[in-house]
């Protein structure tokens, strides 16, 4: 009995019993795709998923380029067509590399092996997704305690000659790294390295796990390779269509065993979708479990018995999320980190600490929520003035957020600028300060509202329906002054995306995922952004620039929370630059703006600074300082460092912010040199 006072055989009925449960409350939609699917719809799935899996396959060289020109270009196709025909083409024609690599990405799986009364029992199924970890099932390793009691076997396999491979034992580590979650079924443990000293990884692989979407959709096929009933390596291929995709679980047909938990589902290119954890069993009316005699099913009667209906797996993008917000240490953060950029994990995603503020205590981190149902739906969050004592009662700190803030609170929001201003302050030796002594103006609902007031499909469909290039397209086409692909075109050139060089896939590919898509592509691959994130940003620039309604509303909402008189140190992020550029002509007399910052700042495109109140490149009116802090890797801050000569003289600052952050407010104001410059004005006497 483990720690968790339950059996695995019990924690694996648990599974079971679940599974079972979310297959009978998706059965109107498996039965809406079984229906599209015998009426011979390949693939049952929106269009813009089909847009992204298909975008996905292209990239990831899932497809030969000549292979699908051939095809597509044989008959006339539309968009959906086409996208739909890529990947069927990615079912039917598989490359040659489709052996190797699958051999390479079985070489990863392992058999857990569990040791009790002086016996070896094979238990489950384990795959390494970094050098070190190896994940599996919860209910395969419940706790660190019975990890310690289990092994993985490595080539537990036949050769291509038939008979059993070397089986290579190594040992698991949970002390070095365990997590687990009971509902998401997974368990992520250390493996021990070699005698050698090299870890797992090096010597048989690892899967690279993406948190990214489009690489799977409905009534595509998946592969699972495992242990079933702790048999040498197996494989299922082809006979697998997925039927139902859930929140944070997926329902597939293929004809796995018991022992398979734990194992790694692959779509063709290879890339870990799931984690297999249960079959779902079929019931009768009562909620019993049948044989496949159609009795009920008793304890004793084995697995075997039971009438498997359909698998889960559980959604490799939910257990990344899950562990990205675990409170980890500094060593188990590090072998995360291990498992690459794709996963969205890294060290910088733990939290950091704050210094503390002498003779200050932060209010409460619970705030009044807003719900989307209550009366405070919709309606503009206040920001947040500053103590009439702060800074002597003569210098007043503002700070100007960007874009994709209305689910905030201010005081959150305000407690996070400053946080991480005071430790830019503690590195460059000046004393913290009191989120209190900040002004902070809110304008996130306010732009939020005017900008979905105006939007079609995009924005209601959401990330997860819609591709970045597909939003993009809509974008465009409901842009104010018709400049929204100018920009993005800018923004990608500005980066280094050739001009006039060879399409791209032979000629094949922008055609069928959008205009947009090439320089959306190459942004988010020379930058820490996504595509989605690039292309929903420059679409609020592009509205607030071209929509004199929203610059005005946007600019009175700001006007509401600020000083009237005094020094001003004004700091600003993201759209908040482009505000903060405008908001300076409207300054009242009595206020001197001493310090601008602009950080992560897209003010270097000319498609931005010439639709400015001041009509291009302009040294702001009245800044007697003026600080530009960009990371190289910040897709927003493209165009800078700001060379135009118009701009007159600024500080010119480029910092290197954590991987996955580098477009955060937080990691800019941490670096001294941009913390030192407010401080010391701040503190000038």
């Amino acid at each position: 009995m483990s720690v968790t006072g339950r059996s695995n055989g019990e924690l694996r009925e648990q599974a079971a019993a679940e599974a079972a449960r979310r297959y009978e409350d998706s059965t109107a939609e498996r039965e809406r795709v079984e229906g599209r699917l015998a009426a011979g719809v390949r693939f049952p799935d929106a269009p813009d998923a089909l847009a992204v899996r298909a975008d996905r396959i292209m990239e990831r060289g899932g497809l030969s380029p000549s292979a699908v020109v051939a095809d597509i270009h044989g008959e006339a196709m539309d968009l959906p067509d086409a996208n739909e025909r890529i990947i069927d083409l990615s079912n039917e024609l598989q490359a040659w590399s489709f052996l190797p690599r699958g051999v390479r990405a079985g070489a990863s799986v392992a058999r857990i092996t569990l040791r009790r009364d002086g016996r070896e029992l094979p238990h489950g199924t384990g795959f390494l997704v970094s050098p070190r970890l190896m994940m599996t099932n919860h209910h395969v390793l419940p706790d660190e305690s019975f990890a310690r009691r289990c092994f993985a076997e490595f080539n537990a396999q036949v050769t291509v000659d038939n008979v059993p491979d070397a089986t290579v034992r190594m040992e698991l580590d949970p002390g070095a790294f365990f997590a687990a979650d009971s509902r998401l079924d997974f368990a992520l443990v250390a493996v021990t390295p070699a005698p050698d000293g090299r870890p797992p990884g090096e010597i048989f692989g690892w899967n690279r796990l993406s948190v990214q979407l489009g690489k799977l959709v409905l009534g595509e096929k998946v592969n699972i390779i495992g242990h079933p009933d702790g048999r040498l390596k197996e494989i299922v291929l082809r006979d697998n269509a997925v039927l139902v995709r859930l929140d944070d679980f997926v329902h597939y047909r293929t004809d796995t065993r018991p022992g398979n938990s734990g194992s790694p589902v692959f779509n063709d290119q290879w890339e870990v979708v799931a984690l297999h954890h249960s079959g779902v069993p079929k019931k009768d009316d009562q909620g019993r479990v049948l044989r496949k005699d159609g009795q009920p099913w008793r304890q004793g009667d084995g697995d075997d018995a039971i009438e498997w209906v359909a698998n889960e797996g559980v959604r490799i993008s939910s257990i990344l999320k899950h562990l990205s917000r675990l409170d980890l240490g500094p060593g188990p953060r590090a072998l995360l980190t291990e498992m690459g950029p794709d996963s969205g994990l890294d060290q910088s995603t733990a939290p950091l600490p704050s210094p503390a503020v002498p003779g200050f205590t932060p209010p409460p981190l619970s705030v009044a929520p807003v719900t989307e149902s209550g009366t405070d739906a919709g309606k503009p969050k206040a920001g947040r003035p500053a103590r009439n004592t702060a800074f002597g009662g003569r210098r007043h700190l503002v700070f100007l957020h960007g874009r994709d803030q209305h689910k905030k609170q201010p005081d959150e929001l305000r407690r996070t600028w400053t946080s991480g201003l005071n430790r830019g302050l503690t590195l460059a030796s000046l004393p913290p300060i009191d989120p209190q002594d900040v002004w902070f103006p809110f304008y996130g609902t306010r732009l939020h509202n005017l900008v979905s007031g105006r939007e079609s499909t995009a924005e209601a469909i959401g990330l997860d329906e819609m591709s970045a290039a597909a939003a993009a397209e809509v974008f465009a086409a409901e842009s104010p002054t018709g400049s929204y692909e100018r920009l993005i075109y800018e923004a990608a050139a500005r980066a280094g995306m050739p001009q006039n060089g060879p399409a791209t896939t032979e000629g094949f590919g922008a055609g069928l995922v959008g205009a947009l898509h090439r320089p959306l592509s190459w942004l988010a691959a020379r930058s820490d952004l996504d595509e989605w994130t690039i292309a929903t940003f420059l679409r609020d620039v592009d509205l607030y620039l071209g929509d004199s309604a929203v610059r005005q509303s946007v600019l009175d909402s700001v006007l509401e929370t600020m000083p009237a008189t005094g020094e001003l140190v004004l700091v600003t992020h993201s759209l908040g630059t482009v505000v903060g550029l405008d908001l300076l002509t409207r300054l009242p007399d009595g206020l001197d703006p001493v310090l601008l910052v602009t950080a992560g700042s897209p003010l270097g495109l000319d498609g931005v600074n010439e639709r400015l109140l001041a009509h291009g490149p302009h040294r702001p009116p009245r800044v007697r300082d003026w600080v530009n802090v960009w990371c190289p890797t910040d897709g927003v801050a493209i165009g800078c460092p700001l060379e135009d000569e118009r701009w007159g003289k600024l500080t010119q600052l480029a910092v290197s912010n954590g991987r996955d952050r580098a477009h955060n407010i937080d990691e800019y104001l941490a670096h001294p040199g941009a913390a030192g410059a407010i401080g010391s004005v701040l503190g000038r006497t």
